[in-house]
């Protein structure tokens, strides 16, 4: 039993990856846009991204995007519906679905954001 526990321990501590969010992007002095890849592999990619003021209306025509708020306020249109998001809301969005973010708050906003499957920033489309 010991054995099999040692062993789970060894083997999924290599296996996870931490990151303490509160520290990633802290010292940034950009001034729009800040984004720190967090983990990819051929499935999927992660990234915090902080929002000092907006991004531009966008779409990915090969990837669904799942987006966790962290800090901040923003107004976020997804295809023809304008939303609030805040602290703590999570937003899916499908692949081939045109959309923007506009900061509302002092703070920027943080996000984590999810792309499946892996992406390297080449899906992303403008759109006026």
């Amino acid at each position: 039993m010991i054995f099999c526990c040692c062993v789970d321990v060894i083997f999924f501590s290599k296996a996870q990856y931490f990151i303490n969010l509160d520290t990633v992007g802290s010292k940034t002095s950009s001034d729009n846009l800040y984004n720190k890849a967090l983990f990819t592999d051929s499935l999927a990619s992660s990234f915090c991204i902080i929002i000092k003021k907006e991004v531009r209306a966008h779409k990915h025509l090969n990837h669904t995007e799942h987006v966790f708020v962290l800090e901040g306020k923003a107004l976020m249109k997804i295809a023809d519906r304008t939303v609030e998001i805040k602290k703590g809301d999570m937003i899916f969005i499908p692949k081939n679905t045109v959309h923007s973010v506009t900061t509302i708050s002092k703070e920027p906003l943080k996000v984590l954001s999810w792309q499946a499957p892996f992406f390297d920033g080449k899906d992303r489309y403008f759109v006026d």
